[in-house]
């Protein structure tokens, strides 16, 4: 049996309860998540958790705001699933697509990708059942 599917959630902490609803989402499509918060212990060592979800994440949902621009880690999480080839699923919430693609040092990696707003997540969760299925009968 392959390993669950797993959805690695990038975020700022300050868009936690955005995330939270959208792991919720993602959960109930039949995949498995990390999201900082909920699986990093108190005490435990943060990168390493990161690095290692990182490893075994099958794509990186990155929810991406104004504030969460501003954030080495979101950056760092983009550039870890890019070097791993991964889907990378930008979700905007507090900006447009036009807004990113104008903003200075936003990397071509992610201005090439299709973008989503949170009201387009419902379509984005049905491809994902869609790959979960596909990736347990394999």
């Amino acid at each position: 049996m392959s390993e669950p599917y797993l959805v690695f959630i990038s975020h700022a902490g300050t868009d936690t309860w955005v995330a939270q609803q959208i792991e919720a989402h993602i959960r109930g499509t039949g995949a498995q998540t990390f999201l900082d918060e909920a699986h990093i212990g108190i005490g435990e060592d943060f990168e390493e958790a990161i690095l290692t979800a990182l490893e075994r994440a099958n794509e990186l949902v990155v929810l991406l705001t104004p504030w969460a621009l501003k954030r080495p880690y979101i950056w760092t999480e983009i550039g870890a699933a890019w070097m791993r080839r991964i889907p990378i699923v930008s979700v905007l919430h507090g900006l447009t697509a036009e807004e990113l693609h104008t903003r200075a040092g936003v990397p071509v990696l992610l201005k090439r990708r299709d973008m989503i707003t949170v009201n387009d997540l419902p379509r984005y969760f049905a491809q994902l059942q869609k790959r979960v299925q596909q990736h347990r009968s394999q």
